[in-house]
């Protein structure tokens, strides 16, 4: 296989093994994991996951905080900036909270990054009603969901191009994000898109 490959030109890439980009402050406090790895819920608006991760360009790094519904695996807040400070996860949360104007109860399920266990963000948590939800340390299993998603957007859209600039790549990881909810198809939307599997939920609840 190695020989056929080298004449054809072709090789092989690998993912980067996953890394922990956020560690608390032993100051803070952690809450319990409510989500206990359970990635279905039934009904959009109940169960919210978000992560940050790191992302490359010719002016130095970026990070990237991102807010999911996991009901539709739609990305309902993001923000992007070139410094990973609690500001940073607030922003993509009220981006969302803004969006999806969610019910009291919903559960933001994170990791113990010191953005998320932050008195500040756990303060902007509890003005929305939203309950804190918190996986173990280093155990990425706790947010596949999110993890699989930063897989796609770094392997299957970023790394495809140079990423010269920030503004640049703000722009990409726009571009990635409205492909993603409007197009992208997902197996566990039944082949659908985030949005279209959205739309035929409440279609369906219509008649119900």
């Amino acid at each position: 296989v190695r020989q056929l490959m080298k004449r054809l030109g072709l090789y092989v890439t690998q993912r980067v093994a996953y890394k922990v980009t956020t560690k608390r402050k032993f100051s803070d406090a952690v809450t319990d994991n409510l989500l206990n790895q359970n990635f279905n819920p039934i009904g959009p608006n109940e169960i919210w996951v978000g992560d940050v991760t790191y992302c490359k360009t010719n002016e130095g790094w970026m990070y990237l905080a991102v807010v999911m519904d996991l009901f539709s695996r739609r990305v309902v807040g993001w923000y992007i900036d070139k410094r990973m400070t609690t500001d940073l996860v607030s922003r993509a949360l009220i981006k969302a909270y803004n969006l999806r104007q969610p019910p009291r109860g919903l559960v933001f399920h994170s990791d113990r990054g010191s953005q998320y266990t932050s008195s500040k963000y756990q303060k902007l948590l509890r003005s929305y009603g939203i309950r804190s939800s918190m996986g173990d340390v280093g155990a990425c299993w706790d947010n596949a969901v999110m993890e699989r998603f930063f897989g796609s957007i770094k392997h299957d859209w970023l790394y495809k191009v140079p990423q010269l600039t920030r503004a640049f790549m703000k722009k990409d990881v726009a571009e990635y994000i409205r492909y993603y909810n409007l197009e992208r198809l997902h197996s566990a939307n039944d082949d659908l898109s985030p949005v279209e599997y959205e739309n035929k939920f409440r279609k369906v609840s219509e008649f119900i």
